[in-house]
This record gives C-alpha cells, sequence and structure tokens, in this order.
C-alpha cells in the first residue's frame, strides 16, 4: 500500500485542511469576543454585499441549511444581524446587519489587519496569484454534482 507521502492528492489536502486550521485558529484569537470566523465571514459578506438570504449564504459558504442556521442564531443572539420575513415572499428570511454589527465588523476587520500584514509581508502576492487557477479549478470540480 503506497504511503500517503507518495500521494500528492493527499498529501495536498492534508496541507489545505492544516493551513485552514491555522488560519481559523489566528482569526479567531484576535476577532472581537464571540465573534467566531464563521461569524466573522457572515458578517463580512452582508458588509460588503447587503442584506442577504438564509439560503444564499447556506450555499455561498457551502454550508447545509442547519449550520447557517446555527451561525445565524449566535449572530442574531450578540445582536450582530437581524432576520426578518421578505416582505416580498412571506417563506423567506431576510438577513440584515445591525448597527452592533457594523460595528463589531469594523473592529474585527481592524483587529484581523495586522495579521493580513505580516502575511503579504512574507509572501509576495505573485505567490497567491499563481496558486489562484488550480485552487479555482479544484473548487468548481469539487462542487460538481456527483
Amino acid at each position: 500500500m503506497r504511503e500517503a507521502r507518495d500521494r500528492p492528492d493527499v498529501e495536498f489536502f492534508a496541507a489545505v485542511g492544516a493551513i485552514e486550521q491555522l488560519h481559523r485558529n489566528r482569526l479567531e484569537r484576535v476577532l472581537p469576543q464571540g465573534v467566531s470566523a464563521a461569524g466573522f465571514a457572515v458578517l463580512n459578506r452582508l458588509a460588503r454585499r447587503g442584506a442577504d438570504s438564509p439560503a444564499s449564504l447556506a450555499t455561498g459558504f457551502q454550508l447545509s441549511k442547519g449550520a447557517i442556521t446555527n451561525t445565524l442564531q449566535r449572530l442574531e443572539a450578540g445582536g450582530w444581524i437581524s432576520l426578518a420575513g421578505d416582505p416580498s415572499d412571506g417563506r423567506r428570511k431576510v438577513v440584515s446587519l445591525t448597527a452592533e454589527g457594523l460595528a463589531a465588523h469594523a473592529a474585527a476587520v481592524a483587529a484581523l489587519r495586522p495579521l493580513a500584514d505580516d502575511l503579504r509581508a512574507a509572501f509576495p502576492a505573485d505567490a497567491f496569484a499563481e496558486a489562484l487557477p488550480f485552487l479555482t479549478t479544484l473548487r468548481a470540480w469539487l462542487q460538481r454534482k456527483p
């Protein structure tokens, strides 16, 4: 049987998983109290794009409805988002940032700036740009329905 180190695909996904976990740990150490990496991702998307639906957020983050519901409930309990009925379709919900959510997002961005600056100083932009085509293609392949 081949060892994992003899399988570049296995090593690749192990490395990606470790990188994601290390990145998440660094993020969560500097995020404001009560804001998780998942919560920040939602706040960031709402701050950039405006109100959205839970279903659209779940699809955008590749999460199940249950997982996005859990994240949204935590954010709502923290006062960072509001969930309201969609006036155009009573079956849907609309997720919006509150003033507190906008302030939490701004605080999170400010807290993350030194991490981003360190990363950009350690690696040239070209290194990230060169990796993107393969990662984009791999993501598209993984998103295909089986």
